[in-house]
């Protein structure tokens, strides 16, 4: 008898910033100040979501005027919670890989073993150009975002560690302590986002978790199947999350028409300026693949596609809309909601057991042992 499948893992993104999750005047009861933020972490690990990402921002951008640092915010949420795998977006280019492996290396210690990364190449020129740091092309930003895991994971692994790359060097350097030791987890867990061919590129060589932007079934089956080719050739696997804005309502018609209100408030002006700082990182690479390289304006109200990945209906709608993904090879959902606190709950008291059931009656029908 087969081995049953793992269930399908949640996670949220923190509202480190301002605004709300969607570029839309339409009022969200959405916080990003410290108390709303650990209540929400509570909040989540209660129902049943394993994971929450931290947003890196170190320039307003997009209608989000105001925004905590991802690595600080994290800390604070581990601290604040006892299951929680809180995972921080960083930026390489702005971090030295060694100075941020120590500091996780820290908050894992902190935490028992529950502090992550998810490595973002970047898209908002005018942050690292502001900030006086050299601007690469997208394809070398990727190139560097490999160095840059290459090191970290070699610090979390080795002793005495040397190194040397096009964009880092270490001599016989040594990080102590060493992360916690978590069963089944070789360190603290490296994820990478994007979309593109180089990204992809990543996913299957270096990165321990492929994160897709929101996309729909076909769109992101594609993508899994390509990244997980590259990890099988490199003797790897990979684990695959991907984005979505969730929107739960009593019936689809309620949460069709919620979605169609946030867009007819979209903030057109914030989204506008958005659209023209990433068209360069989609539509832009050498073969035209990348995140928002098909994005129209009303995907972009959500900043990460993530009206499309479909999660829009009532609870058995959006649950049995979870384990299509499932099937089709995805091991978390990144969740967005418009009401962060308050949807989180609902998400979680009605949603997950609709899905948790759906996985026991999948794994009954295919005849799975443990079930």
């Amino acid at each position: 008898m087969t081995e049953a499948r793992a269930p399908l893992k949640f996670a949220y993104w923190v509202p480190n910033v301002s605004g709300g999750l969607v570029v839309s005047t339409l009022p969200q009861r959405t916080d990003w100040g410290l108390d709303y933020n650990v209540d929400l972490a509570r909040t989540a690990e209660r129902v049943g979501f394993e994971y929450a990402l931290s947003q890196v921002r170190y320039a307003s951008s997009y209608g989000a005027a105001q925004q905590h640092e991802s690595t600080s915010i994290s800390l604070a949420l581990l601290l604040a919670t006892e299951r929680l795998t809180v995972i921080a977006a960083i930026h390489p280019g702005l971090w030295h890989p060694a100075v941020l492996a120590k500091f996780i290396t820290t908050a894992d210690h902190f935490s028992a073993g529950r502090a992550a990364i998810n490595v973002v190449s970047g898209w908002f020129r005018d942050e690292f150009t502001g900030l006086g740091e050299p601007w690469l092309e997208h394809d070398e930003r990727y190139r560097r975002s490999a160095e840059f895991i290459d090191v970290v994971r070699a610090l979390w692994s080795e002793s005495n560690v040397t190194y040397r790359g096009d964009f880092y060097r270490l001599t016989n350097f040594t990080l102590r302590p060493e992360p916690v030791a978590v069963p089944g987890r070789a360190h603290p867990e490296i994820f990478q986002g994007g979309n593109s061919t180089a990204a992809r590129k990543n996913g299957g060589t270096v990165a321990d978790w492929y994160f897709a932007n929101g996309t729909d079934l076909d769109g992101f089956t594609e993508q899994r199947d390509q990244v997980a080719h590259t990890a099988a050739a490199h003797g790897r696997r990979v684990r695959f999350g991907i984005n979505g804005f969730a929107v739960v309502r009593d019936t689809v018609a309620e949460a069709r028409a919620q979605v169609d209100d946030i867009i007819a408030h979209a903030d057109t002006e914030a989204v506008r300026g958005f659209a023209r700082q990433v068209r360069q990182a989609g539509a832009s690479t050498a073969d035209g693949v990348g995140m928002w390289a098909g994005s129209d304006l009303s995907d972009l109200v959500q900043y990460n596609d993530g009206f499309r990945t479909g999660l829009i209906g009532d609870p058995e709608f959006v649950a049995r809309r979870l384990l299509a993904y499932a099937d089709r090879g995805a091991d978390l959902v990144l969740l967005g909601f418009l009401h962060m606190r308050e949807e989180v709950e609902t998400f979680g008291t009605t949603v997950i057991p609709l899905v948790r059931e759906l996985e026991r009656e999948r794994d009954r029908r295919e005849g799975l042992a443990g079930v």
